[in-house]
């Protein structure tokens, strides 16, 4: 059994009854939709068309908001609903980024996240949904698309339709039927600042990517807006985490790297234990419902790489704190053994974010296959460029930082400009060459400025000026704060795109 709607758009007349009922029927915050109509316009006075596409979510047949969420508050229902608990989310905003569709949004004066749910209370009482009801045209047909005795199944079977963004391999279950085209690609109509009642929603202020031409004399003239949900926290947390991860990987050849005394024994595990507990106060703090935090103990999701990526944390953790104790009561031996186990774990701690990434069908350009080693090239920048001013011989430390420095901006150089498959990703990837962070403009080529070659030439400089420890500071803060920024500027630039 799957419930599913056929939406016929040569009925539609875009009089917004569908939104106006389920706003009504399920409470939804004013700002926020549960279906939505799109405006399009299309062609030049006095020969202009206006077209309309019903926007809504697709009650997937392999949901990724489903998969990605980490506390099962999103299900996927025996007669193929998606609902959501709202009192089982606690706000980490992982199925907006899942979901191809942007049909989820927060709730923010409940920290949940909200969506269509085929009016499931109606359903339940073979009742249609309200959106349904009020169409004044008919337009909108739900049923069960595998009964073939059904309305929608039939018209499905008999009708040219189309569906959204098919190549994420979701299975979306809403047809549409006589639509333009261009309203089920977005970004290939203009988007002007103003639109037909209202100023554009100002949730993505950056201009379109001169680089992608849209679609001449073709305008969106009315859309929802949706936020940018992960910022500074997940761009932060990439980097603390890496901090914490490369200083585990380097530890256990501490001696071969000139680490003696309390930096090569105790060192790179208070690197890594005071990054990891940054880390997990940045995850935490970023949730719109933070104190509900320990349902991913309580409630996890197990496909989840939230959940994954916790229990990874975890264990890194406990065996950093475990090598400083061991270290603090004299088994030394212990402590040194411990540290090639820990080592893996780093790794593991700065890779897992990329099968995170990758459950995130929504945003393409996260999940390409450079990620996972850009990810341990990073990790290996922040542990050396932190343990090097520590160091009594810091050659091999700072030569490796810039070798890891000009190799993560080769990274993120063929994350810009390499041939992308989707739209979706050509589109965030054009945003990432344009973008300005925190009031820095081209934010991308300005990361890789600070982060790689800056770091460079104060290696040669700390060469050429016999060895002072200052440049070595220096060259550590600008390798960080350009990875900082590199990574602001690629997870926002991941959101950019629009999904309706």
């Amino acid at each position: 059994m799957q419930y599913g709607f056929l939406i016929d758009h040569r009925r539609c007349i875009g009089c917004h009854a569908c939104t106006v009922a389920c706003k009504a029927e399920n409470d939804v915050p004013v700002g926020s939709f549960r279906t939505w109509v799109k405006y399009q316009e299309k062609g030049r006075f006095p020969a202009v068309k206006r077209h309309f596409a019903v926007l809504r979510c697709n009650h997937c047949t392999k949901a990724p908001c489903v998969t990605i969420c980490p506390v099962n508050a999103l299900a996927k229902r025996p007669d193929g609903i998606v609902d959501l608990d709202r009192d089982a989310c606690i706000g980490c905003r992982a199925c907006m980024q899942g979901c191809p569709y942007d049909a989820i949004y927060l709730n923010e004066d409940t920290g949940a996240a909200e969506k269509c749910h085929f009016c499931a209370h109606r359903v339940e009482k073979q009742l249609e949904p309200a959106c349904v009801v009020v169409c004044p045209e008919g337009a909108i047909v739900a049923g069960d698309l595998h009964d073939p005795t059904s309305r929608i199944a039939s018209l499905v079977k008999t009708l040219p339709t189309e569906q959204r963004r098919l190549e994420q391999g979701t299975g979306p279950n809403v047809h549409y039927v006589g639509v333009e085209p261009t309203l089920l690609h977005p970004g290939r109509a203009e988007r002007p600042e103003t639109y037909i009642w209202s100023d554009r929603p100002p949730h993505k202020t950056e201009a379109w990517p001169e680089e992608l031409p849209t679609q001449a004399d073709t305008r969106t003239v009315l859309d929802a807006g949706h936020k940018v949900e992960w910022g500074w926290h997940v761009a932060a947390y990439l980097v603390t985490k890496a901090v914490a991860a490369g200083a585990a990987v380097l530890a256990p050849f501490a001696a071969v790297l000139g680490l003696e005394g309390f930096a090569g024994a105790y060192l790179p595990e208070v690197l890594a234990l005071a990054f990891t507990l940054i880390t997990t106060f940045l995850l935490v703090h970023d949730l719109a419902r933070p104190m509900l935090f320990f349902r991913l103990l309580t409630r996890p999701n197990t496909r989840s790489w939230l959940v994954k990526g916790g229990w990874v944390l975890t264990a890194f953790g406990a065996t950093t704190f475990a090598i400083l104790a061991a270290r603090y009561w004299g088994y030394d031996a212990a402590a040194d053994t411990l540290r090639w186990p820990n080592a893996i774990l780093g790794l593991a701690t700065a890779g897992y974010t990329a099968f995170l990434f990758r459950q995130c069908e929504g945003r393409d350009l996260w999940q390409g296959p450079l990620l996972l080693p850009h990810l341990l090239v990073q990790a290996l920048l922040c542990g050396a460029v932190a343990l090097a001013p520590f160091s009594a011989r810091p050659a091999e430390l700072a030569l490796l930082g810039v070798a890891a420095a000009l190799l993560h901006a080769a990274f993120a150089a063929a994350e810009r400009l390499k041939r992308h498959p989707t739209e979706n990703a050509r589109q965030a990837a054009a945003f990432l060459g344009t973008i300005g962070i925190h009031g820095i403009p081209r934010a991308f080529q300005t990361s890789l400025l600070l982060g790689a070659i800056l770091p460079a030439a104060l290696v040669i400089g700390w060469w050429a000026l016999g060895g002072a420890s200052a440049l070595l500071v220096a060259c550590a803060v600008l390798a960080l704060a350009g990875l900082y920024l590199y990574e602001a500027a690629f997870v926002r630039a991941g959101q950019l795109p629009p999904l309706s």
